[in-house]
């Protein structure tokens, strides 16, 4: 080869390296800034020509597909309707993507290899997104919803596999139907239903006052410092001060001298109360940070969608640090005094005493599938933080199965399983007859498969009456 072709030829080498380079900037690493921006009309028009990938759940129900029509643009639709609408999102050119839609993105439109999308379009190839599939679960997700719906005027659900961290329900009514938000006058009506907020996932984006079912934080922090045993002695009666003011247990009973076992069995406020104010603030601290609690969960979902779980006391009526002078360490160590949590992060309480101490990291999808139907991507298990001593994990788990066999939680009972939960009642402003209720737990408590959490807002009763049967129901049919 001579010099002049040799120069030539170098030369175009370069330009196509630099055509390359170029074009997979713009259309792969700055393509989601370009897609999100709504005067982006070219980006409009592209994501109308995207076979966006499927998305399906843990059976192979299709919740999301793209169907293309005369004008070869592709229209999404969700064929299960509102039963995934929280956990999935919904994916609109003009308005954009949430939630799974949203952090699959990439996945669904097939921009995770920048070589071979940029090949694809210089080639001409049709653009296609790979399939996502996520670990829902269809029939526990339907029962989830609808006992919610028919318990109280609103309330979530989530349940994980405590061994993997795979989120089997996450249900949050009112719920809404994705097909319905097509556009931006939808989205602003939806946005406008002050009174149900539709929109909003209670399971990831409301604190709920999580009641007494934080009283298994407080019995794990108390063994696991080697403080307390479950034979620990503490006085049970009415009206111990707590930072100077009297606390009342539930219809004003006295226990007297109690067991910390049959204090969680028979959940006696004054007795954790006291036991939190043992332990102290950085104690209690340090174990709600290992349970995820003041900082926002590790799932596969977009974090400006999801809320921490922290204590924010009156005053100063914000989020602050569990050290805080403002915060009644005894109240928050029952669930009250300004503590605010969400059913992921209860589930997740429950999730760790399971696993043995062990929390695992949540997450929404199992796996990537490409068009020629090759898994290109798997989600694993993976290790969020050790909680506690497997020991420590035993011996709560012993208290939560006394708590479902003789205590407040008996109607979470499944025949032929046993089930180990902590129920909890929380008082609303609107009065001392309207409750937000709970229930956590997981079963087989011997060999666990499924941890749950329920809430259920604005009911007349407590969790036991009304939460612990959802959970019972949606563990039941998971155990199938």
């Amino acid at each position: 080869m001579n010099k002049p072709i040799g120069r030539l030829f170098a030369a175009a080498l370069l330009m196509f390296g630099a055509l390359l380079v170029s074009t997979s900037w713009w259309t792969v690493v700055r393509a989601d800034r370009l897609d999100h921006d709504t005067a982006n009309h070219r980006g409009v028009l592209r994501a109308l020509k995207i076979r966006r990938g499927l998305i399906r759940a843990d059976d192979g129900t299709v919740i999301a597909r793209s169907t293309r029509d005369a004008e070869g643009v592709y229209h999404r639709s969700y064929p299960t309707g509102a039963l995934f609408g929280h956990p999935v999102g919904y994916s609109y050119a003009g308005i954009g993507q949430t939630e799974l839609e949203r952090e699959r993105n990439d996945e669904l439109t097939g921009r995770t290899n920048a070589i071979t999308t940029t090949v694809d379009q210089l080639l001409g190839h049709k653009a296609e997104g790979d399939d996502v599939r996520t670990t829902l679960d269809p029939k526990a997700q339907r029962i989830a919803l609808d006992e919610i719906a028919q318990a109280g005027r609103s309330g979530a659900a989530v349940a994980l596999d405590p061994r993997t961290g795979a989120v089997k329900v996450m249900a949050s009514t009112p719920t809404y139907d994705p097909n319905v938000i097509k556009d931006s006058k939808a989205l602003a009506a939806a946005n406008r239903d002050e009174s149900r907020k539709p929109l909003v996932n209670r399971a990831l984006q409301f604190g709920y006052a999580p009641g007494s079912t934080f009283k298994v934080v407080t019995s794990t922090a108390a063994i696991d410092t080697g403080r307390f045993t479950p034979q620990s002695q503490v006085d049970g009666k009415n009206g111990v001060k707590i930072s100077g003011v009297p606390l009342a247990n539930d219809f004003g009973r006295s226990f007297g001298t109690i067991d910390l076992k049959t204090a969680l069995a028979q959940s006696v406020n004054t007795v954790f109360a006291q036991v939190g104010e043992q332990l102290g603030k950085a104690t209690m601290k340090r174990y709600m940070e290992r349970f995820g609690f003041d900082s926002k969960p590790q799932l596969d979902y977009p974090a400006d969608s999801m809320s921490a779980s922290v204590v924010a006391p009156d005053p100063p009526r914000h989020a602050v640090p569990p050290t805080s002078k403002y915060v009644d360490v005894g109240r928050m160590s029952i669930g009250q005094g300004g503590l605010e949590a969400t059913p992921l992060q209860m589930a997740q309480v429950a999730a760790a005493v399971a696993n043995g101490g062990r929390l695992m990291k949540p997450h929404l999808t199992d796996k990537v599938v490409d068009r020629d139907g090759r898994t290109v991507k798997t989600v694993g298990a993976q290790l969020q933080s050790t909680v506690m001593k497997p020991s420590t994990a035993a011996a709560v788990t012993d208290m939560m199965i006394a708590v479902v066999q003789s205590g407040t939680g008996t109607k979470a009972q499944i025949p032929g399983t046993q089930v180990a939960g902590k129920t909890g009642t929380a008082e609303t402003e609107f009065g001392d007859k309207i409750n937000n209720v709970w229930f956590i737990g997981f079963a087989p408590a011997e060999n666990p498969r499924i941890a749950v959490a329920v809430t259920v807002a604005g009911v007349t009763g407590f969790g036991g009456d009304f939460a612990a049967p959802i959970a019972r129901d949606i563990m039941e049919e998971l155990l199938r």
